[in-house]
């Protein structure tokens, strides 16, 4: 089974959309360890994934499956019922021959899976790097998309390497280097999706 995944993120330039492919596919090649790789699509806007996908889906051939990974950008409980949670978050109307099995939160941010790997990013953000300001919360998945963002800006602000975080400049070298196994043991959402790209039906 050929597995396509359409990804939000990368925005709408060549430059960053190839940044967020690598970024991908160098986490997922750690997580999966030699299985096959799926094929990464970076769609840009969250809605520009979603319609991507659609469409995807619409025409895929029987060998090709195609997922929709985005982010869940509100609080998000459990593993279940990812699109009645797109439902009322986006008004996104589960496609026709869509199940659960094709779509995977990053709850609430891609961000949210960083802060599993704290050593990765004291290593990255170098002198002046201060741990302390991130969340104490070590449940990821429950801590808001707007502390992730604050904590991330506070912790990295006297960064002397690397200057404080900047969604445009730092964000897929970092979940390159980060650890699939920290990530998936504190993020059940990220959790889901690794296993079932080890193996997908």
């Amino acid at each position: 089974m050929k597995v396509h995944i359409y990804i939000e993120g990368g925005g709408d330039g060549k430059q960053l959309r190839t940044q967020c492919r690598r970024g991908f596919r160098l986490f997922f090649e750690k997580a999966l360890s030699g299985k096959k790789m799926p094929t990464l699509i970076a769609c840009g806007s969250r809605n520009d994934a979603y319609k991507d996908f659609c469409t995807a889906l619409k025409n895929a051939k029987k060998d090709t499956l195609p997922l929709l990974l985005v982010d869940s950008e509100a609080p998000f409980s459990g593993t279940n019922n990812q699109w009645a949670h797109l439902k009322k978050r986006d008004n996104w109307q589960q496609p026709t021959g869509a199940t659960d099995e094709h779509v995977y939160l990053m709850v609430e941010c891609m961000e949210s899976w960083f802060l599993a790997d704290r050593d990765c990013l004291k290593k990255y953000f170098g002198q002046g790097f201060s741990e302390n300001a991130l969340s104490g919360n070590e449940n990821i998945e429950t801590i808001p998309k707007a502390a992730i963002f604050r904590s991330l800006k506070n912790a990295t602000r006297l960064s002397e390497t690397k200057g404080a975080y900047g969604k445009g400049k730092h964000p897929f070298e970092i979940l390159a280097k980060i650890a699939p196994n920290k990530v998936t043991a504190a993020a059940p959402n990220a959790k889901r999706l690794i296993k079932f790209l080890n193996n997908p039906s």
